[in-house]
């Protein structure tokens, strides 16, 4: 069974930067294709960014694009999500997703997803 553990979320002032971490275990992680999405109070969730098992292959929502990186390090079993340049609706918990699949390819719907984590708070101040 894949578990998932985000960490690294806090409060942040607007244009400052955080990195998210996601702990990846149970299963092997060069299988996954791993992603990352947001979720606001009162809103559906989001997808953000998400890297192809290889690590290859990346894909970025446009709201982020430029502004977040994300990579994965298969030494330690973890995908990052480097955030620069953050802003006031960049708030939201931020949520890890792993998806396991034979294909090189980045997965982009919530709904192919099978495994998830808990999140992490991102909070940014104006």
């Amino acid at each position: 069974q894949v578990q998932l553990a985000e960490s690294g979320g806090g409060l942040v002032q607007a244009g400052g930067s955080l990195r998210l971490s996601c702990a990846f275990s149970g299963r092997t992680f060069r299988y996954y294709a791993m992603g990352w999405f947001r979720q606001a109070p009162g809103k559906e969730r989001e997808f953000v960014a998400a890297v192809s098992k290889s690590g290859i292959n990346t894909y970025y929502a446009e709201s982020v694009k430029g502004r977040f990186t994300i990579s994965r390090d298969s030494a330690k079993n973890t995908v990052y999500l480097q955030m620069t340049s953050l802003k006031p609706e960049d708030t939201a918990l931020y949520l890890c997703a792993a998806d396991y699949t034979a294909l090189d390819r980045t997965v982009i719907s919530p709904n192919e997803y099978d495994n998830w984590g808990q999140g992490t708070q991102v909070t940014v101040s104006s």
